[in-house]
């Protein structure tokens, strides 16, 4: 069977800027209503009804109603893995400096829903340094005992993650920093768990996370990283 045709009617849904624009706002896993993605994109709420139906139909949203309102997700952590692979190829251009705002999200961000940015890539070297996550195949992490008992200290309940096809932990690719960091069902409870404990805290507006002091000393404690050392690691 050729696959072919359905590769290119995704490409050319990905590759309008304003849908781009739209699909990057829900990257944090969080649904939205219409008039926030067409506030995200720079467009009418007219403009964004037509976007979002063909996004529709193409599988890369969800729409769930919620009485008379509809907010729409992502279709899946797939939709969220592909766009973040495509961010990664990018073009030998000169751009302009970083806005505050951009340089907030490199830090630290959510990718769907598990921790990205140079945070996320830091957090992950520091584990798999400490010998807590094992690089596998096909781009998964082995949880060693010493790791399963680590994240059990910091609150996750281990026996309860459902292993998706790629077991609990995964490689995902950062697009900023061009390393993995972690993802699958252990990267979502992570990332949760670090939030619950009063050591991030995510943004109501966008994909930002702000590590907290608390956050801070319990990443030296833990990890042995701040946010110097976090910073001096992003590759240029």
């Amino acid at each position: 069977m050729n696959s072919l045709p359905s590769i290119s009617s995704v490409a050319f849904l990905i590759a309008d800027p304003t849908r781009a624009a739209m699909l990057l706002a829900l990257l944090d896993g969080r649904a939205r209503p219409a008039g926030e993605l067409a506030y995200a994109a720079g467009i009418t709420a007219q403009t964004a009804s037509a976007h979002l139906s063909k996004m529709l139909e193409g599988g890369l949203l969800l729409c769930e109603k919620e009485g008379r309102h509809r907010y729409y997700r992502l279709a899946g952590p797939h939709v969220a893995q592909a766009l973040e692979s495509l961010a990664v190829i990018r073009p030998s251009i000169r751009r302009k400096p970083l806005s505050r705002l951009a340089k907030d999200l490199h830090m630290a961000r959510c990718c769907y829903d598990h921790l990205a940015g140079q945070l996320g890539v830091a957090v992950t070297q520091a584990l798999v340094l400490r010998g807590f996550l094992v690089p596998a195949e096909e781009k998964r992490y082995d949880v060693t005992s010493a790791g399963a008992r680590w994240f059990e200290a910091m609150g996750i309940d281990m026996p309860a993650l459902k292993p998706t096809r790629r077991g609990i932990a995964r490689q995902c690719l950062d697009w900023t920093e061009r390393s993995h960091h972690l993802a699958g069902p252990l990267g979502v409870q992570f990332m949760a768990t670090l939030c619950a404990s009063g050591w991030l805290r995510r943004s109501k507006s966008s994909r930002l996370i702000r590590v907290t002091p608390q956050g801070w000393a319990g990443f030296k404690e833990q990890l042995g990283i701040d946010s110097q050392s976090v910073a001096c690691s992003s590759p240029t």
